[in-house]
């Protein structure tokens, strides 16, 4: 039996106090590759943040990577974000430091310490997305592209079982938009890690097919056509 690395039943999702999703039935398994597509303001960002944490589930059944969502406090959070990785669509890298550096400041931050361990982490991750000689660059010394592959590498580096990125191609050059796009289809498959990647970009969609989930006036529709 697969195992669900994001399950949600029956669970409404609320921004304050405002109803925005409603019986959201999602299942996403291991090594799993899953769009999730809607018009802006359906939707798609409320539902990633409340799978990272960042907003509480108060109605309904969720689990992500283990972690009950209705059990969440602050003291569970950072373990739950632990589990998983991020990856936006502005980056996000620090820009007063190198590449090396971006990369051990996450590993401090979520309890790392040996100075060994981190190097050879990083060195990992930096090969997994094809960048092991541009540690020492700071991130303006980086095409987009290359930026995208170092944030793809920071959400590797604690082995997450889930990526949620949220638009990792809406900045770039549809040459580079595919190089990306092949980059976490590899991950997926390779490392059985699980991927729900939100999206308006409807030709990488075609030309990367996958499970599409939809949200669509306050629902969640899943397998659902791209087309409106």
């Amino acid at each position: 039996m697969s195992q669900a690395i994001v399950a949600l039943k029956s669970v409404n999702i609320y921004q304050g106090v405002s109803l925005i999703l409603s019986d959201v039935n999602i299942t996403v398994d291991k090594g799993e590759f899953v769009y999730l597509v809607g018009k802006t303001g359906t939707g798609k960002s409320t539902l990633l943040k409340t799978l990272y944490g960042d907003l509480t589930l108060t109605e309904g059944e969720g689990t992500v990577v283990g972690y009950n969502l209705r059990e969440l406090d602050w003291k569970k959070v950072p373990y739950l974000r632990r589990s998983l990785g991020v990856v936006f669509q502005d980056f996000q890298l620090l820009s007063d430091r190198n590449v090396n550096d971006n990369l051990k400041f996450v590993l401090r931050a979520t309890g790392w310490k040996d100075e060994k361990l981190m190097d050879e982490k990083i060195a990992d991750v930096l090969d997994k997305v094809g960048l092991k000689t541009k540690g020492f660059k700071m991130p303006f010394e980086l095409s987009g592209g290359e930026q995208q592959r170092i944030d793809i590498a920071r959400a590797l580096l604690n082995s997450p079982r889930l990526i949620l990125a949220d638009e990792p191609t809406g900045n770039l050059d549809p040459q580079t938009s595919d190089e990306i796009m092949q980059l976490l289809f590899n991950i997926s498959k390779d490392y059985g890690t699980a991927i729900v990647m939100a999206t308006h970009d409807y030709m990488v969609i075609t030309k990367f097919p996958a499970r599409t989930i939809k949200t669509e006036r306050g629902k969640v529709f899943d397998n659902a056509s791209i087309v409106d």
